[in-house]
């Protein structure tokens, strides 16, 4: 009995290990390869590791505390280099290839980015932002002080590469293949080209002139230039750049690579592709996966406790009022509105919940969590007891849900250019439109009060403005196309309004939007009651109540039922006209003209308008505010 239970558990660890060899590591980034090609370097969990070209079981080369990442291998094969910010910036490190003493080449408070070597394996090139926002420097292998290769505060070089052949750096010098290397199908005047400068002629030359992005310059020592471009169908793939300025195409991915490096030798190219490391050979024009394996300490599940105090980064609560749902570091809970009786509800653990909403029933929860990284929409059962029932299936993320009136539809925005439309009778999902939403930095769609409408924002040149679409007519109108952005658009309760955030002067490209205020547009042309008759309504003589106590108290308790079924018939009988021509015009300002304001609320109580929002406008501290009109 006592071998075959041991057999059991050999076999339970074999297996275990069999499924961790198995399944393909997600996240390895910047690869970079020995000049002869045959050994991988790249990061993954802050450290730096090292593989066979072919794949294989990986191993770990640092452990520093801080985060290692951009390794590059020196022409000669002695030397690594590489970026870690264990002193809180990043900062250019050296040690032996085959291991050694670590040595920290740069000590500026600045950022320094690991860029490449010089070919005689003596320099280093890397980007800093230690004088103006960033620029090339070169250090020796020996430390000193690093000098600057090219002047003018305004010179942003970086992605820099040195051509073996005539010592030619070749560089980009937009933020677009920078700081904003990840946006794609940018066209326009700060489009990145693959540019070179001869520094002992002192001449400049222009590679590409394409109006998109070239950018990722990486050189073999015979001189053959690669890069990356998307060119071709919107995403980035691998180019030549032949002697000739030819650019030939070498992969045709539906989907981007980023970060390519060729070996010294040339031969074989490295990049990153949905999310894992891919290998081009350069003789057979072929692609393949990386299949790399770490060793893991692959312990037994703990129980560990999270505090959620904090943490609560959504949360909606039940029509019934008893109810809230929340979550908390990617998990769901439901507990009564008090937070006394807390339950976590058990949802998938590779997934992240991020939203959650209650349904109309007051039992079913609806929320969204990752499957393979994007977040799709589930329901469950708000006691726990039944598994969640997956309702999209998509490689793109389903986020920012807003019901209608009485929770039978549900408006929400999917991937960075779709307006989807759910019913919630049968969880069946249309699309609505596609517009240019970006999939970071959208705003909450909306119904309008009598969900006729829906209202949500999308980018016109870089600038967010705000779109109304007819869900009868299917007709779509911009309202606002003024150039500059208007954004966290909310609809007054009674449908006469629309508010916003906006700064009428100044667009929001590049810097984000500063100096904002709230404003609100009038849907029709009215005015405000007169003061004349508002004075004489003061001079109104009240009836004499003579009823008794008791009568008084049944008098009361009928009024506030019948005040409710007015409220009640007066919301069902909102509905929302709308008068486009010169809709602009009646925009007027709700905040104060000083400081930033945004985050709008409306609430509209006892013949009140009370607009929330935040505000720095006193001593330059954020605080919560209001509005109140009557």
């Amino acid at each position: 009995m006592r071998k075959l239970i041991q057999s059991f558990l050999l076999l339970l660890t074999f297996a275990s290990l069999t499924m961790a060899q198995n399944t393909p590591l997600f996240f390895a980034q910047n690869p970079t390869l020995s000049p002869d090609g045959n050994t991988l370097f790249f990061s993954y969990d802050g450290d730096l590791w090292k593989s066979n070209i072919s794949g294989g079981l990986a191993n770990r080369i640092t452990a520093m505390d801080g985060i290692e990442s951009n390794p590059k291998i020196s022409p000669d094969g002695k030397w690594l280099a590489f970026n870690s910010n264990e002193y809180g910036n990043n900062d250019v490190f050296l040690m032996p290839v085959n291991g050694g003493d670590i040595q920290q080449l740069t000590y500026h408070q600045a950022n320094d980015k690991m860029a490449s070597w010089s070919w005689d394996s003596q320099n280093i090139y890397f980007t800093s932002n230690r004088y103006n926002r960033m620029s090339t420097y070169k250090i020796n292998i020996g430390g000193g002080t690093p000098a600057r290769l090219f002047g003018n505060y305004f010179n942003n070089i970086h992605n820099a590469q040195e051509h073996p052949k005539n010592g030619e750096i070749y560089f980009n010098e937009s933020w677009e293949s920078s700081n904003f290397a990840h946006r794609k199908r940018y066209k326009g005047p700060y489009n990145p080209d693959i540019k070179s400068y001869n520094i002992k002629k002192k001449t400049f030359r222009l590679h590409t002139t394409y109006e998109g992005k070239d950018f990722g310059v990486t050189i073999d020592r015979r001189g053959h230039v690669y890069f990356i471009s998307d060119r071709a169908n919107g995403e980035y793939n691998l180019y030549e750049l032949t002697k000739d300025g030819e650019k030939i195409q070498l992969t045709k991915f539906n989907t981007s690579i980023i970060n390519p490096f060729v070996n010294a030798d040339g031969g074989k190219i490295v990049f990153q592709k949905d999310y894992q490391i891919f290998v081009y050979d350069v003789a057979s024009k072929m692609t393949h996966r990386i299949e790399l394996q770490l060793a893991k300490n692959n312990t037994l599940a703990k129980s560990k406790n999270f505090k959620v105090a904090g943490n609560i980064s959504a949360f909606d609560i039940a029509d019934d009022g008893k109810k809230i749902a929340f979550v908390s570091r990617g998990e769901l809970f439901v507990s009564d509105i008090k937070g006394k009786f807390v339950k976590q509800i058990s949802t998938d653990a590779l997934g992240r919940v991020s939203e959650v909403y209650w349904l109309k029933d007051d039992k079913t929860l609806l929320f969204n969590q990752t499957v393979g990284g994007y977040q799709n929409w589930f329901t469950i059962s708000a006691d726990g007891m039944t598994a969640a029932k997956q309702l999209t299936n998509d490689t793109q993320n389903n986020r920012q849900l807003q019901f209608n009136s009485d929770k039978t539809k549900a408006v929400y925005l999917s991937g960075r250019n779709e307006v989807r439309l759910m019913d919630l009778e049968t969880y069946e999902s249309e699309l609505l439109l596609k517009e240019e939403l970006w999939a970071l930095y959208s705003d909450l769609p909306s119904f309008s009060p009598d969900d006729a409408y829906i209202m949500f924002t999308a980018y016109r040149n870089f600038e967010k403005d705000i779109f109304l679409y007819h869900l009868k007519t299917k007709k779509l109108t911009n309202i606002t196309n003024t150039g500059v952005t208007e954004t966290a658009p909310t609809w007054s309760p009674d449908g006469k309004y629309i508010y916003l955030t906006t700064n009428r002067t100044e667009p929001s490209y590049p810097y984000g939007l500063q100096n904002s205020h709230v404003y609100r547009i009038a849907l029709q042309k009215f005015d405000e009651p007169f003061r004349a008759d508002k004075f004489k309504e003061l001079f109104k003589e009240e009836e004499k109540d003579e009823t008794d106590k008791a009568d008084k108290k049944d008098k009361a308790e009928d009024d506030k039922y019948k005040k409710e079924e007015e409220d009640k018939k007066d919301k069902e009988k909102i509905k929302v006209a709308i008068d486009f021509k010169d809709l602009m015009k009646r925009m007027e300002r709700v905040s104060p003209d000083f400081g930033s304001q945004y985050a709008s609320y409306v609430i509209q109580k006892e013949g009140k308008t009370i607009v929330l929002f935040s505000s720095d406008h006193d001593k330059g501290k954020y605080n919560l505010w209001k509005t109140v009109y009557e």
